[in-house]
C-alpha cells in the first residue's frame, strides 16, 4: 500500500471577510492510498497556513512541503513518516503551524492503519481501558453575565457534572469575569465542577493571582491558561499561590515544549491538543512525560468531530485517560460535519469499536462550507 495523494480541505462558516469564532472554521486532511483506503485527520489551526505547509513545493533539504515527502510512502510506517516530516520541514515546521499540519496527517495515518488491520485505533495503541470517558462541557460565555445561568443549567440538564467556559468577553474585564463566574456557580450549585479558561487574557501573574483570590468563594476546579504558556515562571508562581488547580498547554507542540513546560510550570493539568501537538504519535510521548511528572493529562478539544474521535481513541488507550472536553459549539462544523459524531450521554462519551477512527464525513456539509 502506498500514499497516492494528500487532500487538504479548508472549511469556513462565515464569509472570509467576516469575524470567525472558535469552531467556525476547520482544515481537514484526507490521505489517499492505492489500496482504496483513505485516512482522515484535522488540525485546529489556521486552515490556509496548514494548507501551505502541506502543499508548498520544496526549496531546500529543510523546506519540504509535507505532501511531497509522503507521496509513494507506505502509510503504515507511521513513526518513520513522522520523523521524516519533522526533519525535512525543519525551517518552517519544528513548532507551531508546521507541527499542526503534521498532526493532521499523523491522525489520518493512524486512521488508515486501523482500517487496514480491521481494528479501532485504540487497539493499535495497546488496548482500551474503558468503554466510556467522562466529559466536561465547554461553552463560550454570553457577554451579559446573567444570561450564562441558563446556558450552564442546560449543560447540567444534559447530564454534565463538569463544565468549563472561556473565550468571547471572558478575561477582558475583572468585574465582568467575577459576575459571569458568580452567575454560573449560583445556577449550577455546589455539586457541579466548574472550570474557567482565560485563553491567556489575564496576562500578568499578579493580576491572575488577584483574580483567583477574588473568585475563591466559587470553588473553581481549575483555572486554565491565565497567562501565556511561554511564561513558565508565571505559571510556577501561580501554582504556589492559588487555590484551584492550574491547567495549560493547549498551544504547545511536540514533546520538547511539553518537557520544558512540565518541568518548569508546575501545573496540575496539562492540556495538549491532539490536532496541534504532533498528532497521536507525539501525544503518546507527551502522555508518558506527564505521567513521569505526576501531572494529569486532559486534552484540549474544541473543534470538529474528527478531533473528538481522535481524542476518545487516544484516551481510551491511556491508563489514566479519564476526562475529556466536549464542545458545546453550535457551529455546523461541529454539529453536522460528521454523520456519526460521537454522542454525549449522561456524563460520558462512548468509545467506538469500528475500524480506524470510525469517521464518516458529510460531503454535503463539506461542499457547503468549503473555501
Amino acid at each position: 500500500m502506498r500514499i497516492t495523494d494528500i487532500e487538504v480541505i479548508c472549511l469556513r462558516v462565515p464569509e472570509p471577510d467576516q469575524p470567525c469564532e472558535w469552531g467556525e472554521d476547520a482544515v481537514i486532511v484526507k490521505v489517499h492510498t492505492d489500496a482504496g483506503v483513505t485516512g482522515i485527520g484535522e488540525a485546529d489551526s489556521s486552515p490556509a497556513v496548514v494548507k501551505a505547509c502541506i502543499e508548498t513545493p520544496h526549496s531546500n533539504l529543510y523546506c519540504y512541503g509535507l505532501r511531497e515527502l509522503l507521496i509513494g510512502e507506505n502509510p503504515l510506517e507511521i513513526e518513520r513518516l513522522w520523523n521524516k516530516m519533522y526533519w525535512a520541514s525543519n525551517y518552517m515546521g519544528r513548532r507551531g503551524a508546521g507541527i499542526h499540519a503534521i498532526s493532521a496527517i499523523d491522525i489520518a495515518l493512524w486512521d488508515i492503519a486501523g482500517q487496514f488491520y480491521g481494528v479501532p485505533v485504540h487497539t493499535l495503541l495497546g488496548g482500551k481501558y474503558r468503554d466510556q470517558i467522562r466529559a466536561y462541557g465547554t461553552f463560550i460565555p454570553d457577554s451579559k453575565p446573567e444570561n450564562n445561568r441558563e446556558i450552564a443549567l442546560n449543560l447540567v440538564r444534559q447530564g454534565f457534572t463538569s463544565i468549563k467556559f472561556g473565550g468571547g468577553v471572558f478575561g477582558d474585564d475583572p468585574e465582568s469575569d467575577y459576575q459571569i463566574v458568580r452567575h454560573v456557580r449560583e445556577a449550577v450549585g455546589d455539586e457541579i465542577e466548574v472550570q474557567i479558561d482565560l485563553a491567556s487574557k489575564w496576562r500578568t501573574t499578579g493580576h491572575a493571582a488577584q483574580m483567583c483570590k477574588r473568585l475563591e468563594p466559587f470553588n473553581l476546579n481549575w483555572v486554565e491558561e491565565p497567562v501565556l504558556a511561554d511564561d513558565m515562571v508565571g505559571y510556577s508562581r501561580l501554582s504556589r499561590q492559588i487555590q484551584p488547580k492550574l491547567a495549560g498547554g493547549e498551544s504547545l507542540t511536540t514533546r520538547y515544549e511539553f518537557k520544558s513546560f512540565l518541568e518548569q510550570s508546575e501545573v496540575d493539568i496539562v492540556q495538549p491538543d491532539i490536532t496541534r501537538c504532533g498528532g497521536i504519535t507525539e501525544m503518546k510521548k507527551i502522555y508518558d512525560l506527564a505521567q513521569l511528572h505526576g501531572t494529569q493529562l486532559v486534552p484540549h478539544g474544541f473543534s470538529t468531530g474528527i478531533l473528538l474521535a481522535a481524542s476518545v481513541h487516544f484516551l481510551a488507550a491511556c491508563e489514566h485517560g479519564t476526562l475529556m472536553e466536549y464542545s458545546q459549539s453550535s457551529s455546523p462544523l461541529f454539529t453536522d460535519l460528521m454523520s456519526n459524531r460521537l454522542p454525549f450521554s449522561q456524563g460520558y462519551v462512548p468509545v467506538p469499536d469500528s475500524p480506524g477512527l470510525g469517521i464518516e464525513l458529510s460531503e454535503d456539509v463539506i461542499n457547503k462550507y468549503r473555501i
